[in-house]
């Protein structure tokens, strides 16, 4: 991108709002669904957020951008409590989800991660077969009656738009499908125990265009279901599928607000900079 560059603005349209009989129409005011309030985290003596306050809305798709290092995929993985799976990680201020206090010592973190779901940079599927790799958490759930296996695996499949291309394969490998046929797999495989939210780590950058395409179109069909986040380097995709951009700045979040107005007309000069290719 050069400096003279802004992103193609492409976001979805929200969804008709559906007015009470004998009522003009009314656009309901959109729910914080994550919500960070003055947090910090600390790898050791490194300071990886400072001060974070922001809100995720629901049944929406919030981009996270900024430069590499900054904090993005920290803050990401902070809402589920992935970042306890790194030694001497320290954390304060509020993180929640819902009415959840994310990091209270009475949180169970297996209940989380079910609620908050999260899908990686690379695909990363187990290596079984496509339906066993889809029920694999809902076993785990309790759930052991094939027919319901194979109706909440179906269901997964096709809210991940993969069903078509593997129905007639369901008991191959995950491991011999195509980059991107195995990342919408991980995808149903988190659907599958019905999260509330989907966070994305730059769930794209592995892929081909084609595929890279794919994801965005389900991205965008999942929102009327999902909260969604998704971290992403990528200017022109957070414009094409992401209501709202936060950008942070070493650890720092410098400005969040609508894409549209955040790519065509931000408030910070660092934002502007950023989003043109000045640096980063």
């Amino acid at each position: 991108m050069t400096p003279t560059e802004t992103p193609l603005i492409r976001t979805a349209m929200p969804a008709a709002p559906v007015a009470a009989e004998g009522e003009g129409v009314a656009v309901p005011e959109p729910v914080p669904h994550l919500i960070a309030r003055g947090f910090d985290l600390r790898y050791g003596a490194h300071e990886a957020l400072h001060d974070i306050s922001v809100e995720f809305l629901e049944h929406r798709v919030t981009a996270i951008i900024g430069p590499s290092g900054c904090g993005k995929s920290t803050l990401l993985r902070s809402f589920n409590r992935m970042n306890d799976l790194i030694p001497n990680v320290t954390t304060s201020g509020e993180l929640r989800v819902g009415s959840l206090d994310v990091n209270a010592p009475s949180t169970d973190v297996v209940s989380l991660r079910r609620r908050v779901g999260m899908v990686f940079q690379r695909p990363n599927p187990f290596p079984q077969s496509v339906f066993d790799n889809v029920a694999f958490g809902l076993r785990l759930l309790g759930v052991r009656q094939r027919a319901q296996l194979e109706e909440r695996v179906e269901a997964s499949l096709r809210r991940a738009a993969l069903w078509e291309e593997v129905k007639d394969r369901l008991e191959r490998s995950a491991l011999q499908l195509s980059g991107g046929q195995q990342q919408r797999l991980c995808i149903a495989r988190c659907l599958a125990v019905d999260p509330e939210v989907l966070l994305m780590d730059e769930p794209a950058s592995a892929l081909d265009p084609s595929s890279t395409a794919r994801v965005e179109e389900l991205v965008l069909e999942l929102k009327g279901r999902y909260t969604i986040v998704v971290v992403t380097h990528n200017m022109q995709q957070a414009a094409r599928i992401s209501d709202r951009t936060a950008f942070l700045m070493q650890g720092r979040l410098v400005e969040v607000g609508d894409t549209r107005r955040l790519f065509t007309s931000p408030k910070e000069k660092l934002t502007e900079d950023y989003i043109t290719g000045r640096f980063g």
